[in-house]
């Protein structure tokens, strides 16, 4: 049962069988919300890989700076950092004047465009870390070093620099974007469950990473697996990463079905704006 709050009785309600109208919309914006969420988990298994795989892959490689100086792998994470420091001024003084004179929105892009821009770019991201992978294990077949994981390949580290920028970039889009769109649309008596809400996005992405790698192994065991073993040169890292690349390249097409249909908070005063018009899909 429904009532309204100006209808409300007076007497002691049962709160297991009797809910106002608000958080009746209450609800209902969360639940909208709810499909965004889902599609933003697969943006998470891709940086999860800049912690990992990609520190692994950076290990294997020509890290000299001089004779005396070798760049730690996992300083390379420092880079996502970095790229985000420099990308977020180019974007509010270069990209979204400049978007705002296309599209005409008072904030160059909205935010559902603003994610989806980050989740393209997470595709970019694992097709360069693939393309680059299999750059370092042709060299590593070319010296004969297959099955010796402990040698350092003739590559230099700074090939997968531009892995670790597209990451920081589509951070700037999507991370942001997220906490834009959770602490907007969430109703204002639930904006800090908005900001838990897009937190655990992070935290149960890298389940869900684990999970993929699990299927990935159990479904290759029988033709050697890959990532398994100590040997990154036999463990076929990039054709995961190819994987990563399609899985997001689909969890993209899906977001872009979401977000057509998504329809935005009506603000007192305003018409209630739909994700089609908002996304630029006619």
């Amino acid at each position: 049962m429904i009532i309204d709050v100006v209808d409300a009785s007076s007497k002691t309600r049962n709160p297991w069988r009797l809910c106002s109208l608000n958080q009746v919309e209450e609800v209902k914006l969360v639940l909208r919300l709810l499909p965004i969420w889902l599609s933003c988990l697969m943006f998470t298994v891709v940086i999860v890989q800049t912690h990992t795989l990609f520190i692994k892959q950076g290990s294997t490689m020509t890290r000299s700076i001089g004779p005396n100086f070798q760049v730690p792998p996992a300083s390379f994470q420092s880079l996502v950092g970095l790229t985000i420091l420099f990308s977020i001024p180019l974007y509010e003084r270069v990209f979204i004047p400049a978007a705002r004179k296309i599209t005409g929105h008072s904030s160059g892009i909205t935010m559902l465009q603003r994610i989806g821009i980050g989740l393209f770019l997470s595709v970019v991201e694992m097709v360069v870390a693939a393309l680059v992978e299999s750059k370092r294990v042709s060299i590593a077949r070319e010296h004969g070093l297959m099955d010796t994981p402990k040698a350092t390949i003739p590559m230099s580290v700074w090939w997968i620099l531009p892995q670790y920028m597209i990451s920081g970039i589509s951070d700037v889009f999507t991370v942001v974007g997220l906490q834009e769109l959770f602490y907007d649309q969430m109703p204002e008596s639930m904006r800090s469950m908005g900001a838990a809400a897009y937190i655990s996005v992070t935290g149960l992405g890298s389940f869900f990473n684990t999970a993929i790698i699990t299927v990935v192994q159990a479904t290759t065991s029988g033709s050697g697996g890959i990532l398994l073993g100590n040997n990154l040169n036999r463990a076929h890292v990039d054709y995961f990463y190819w994987i990563l690349a399609a899985l997001s390249a689909l969890n993209f097409c899906v977001y872009l079905w979401v977000a057509n249909g998504f329809v935005y908070k009506k603000v007192e005063g305003e018409k209630p704006q739909e994700g089609r018009e908002l996304i630029g899909l006619r």
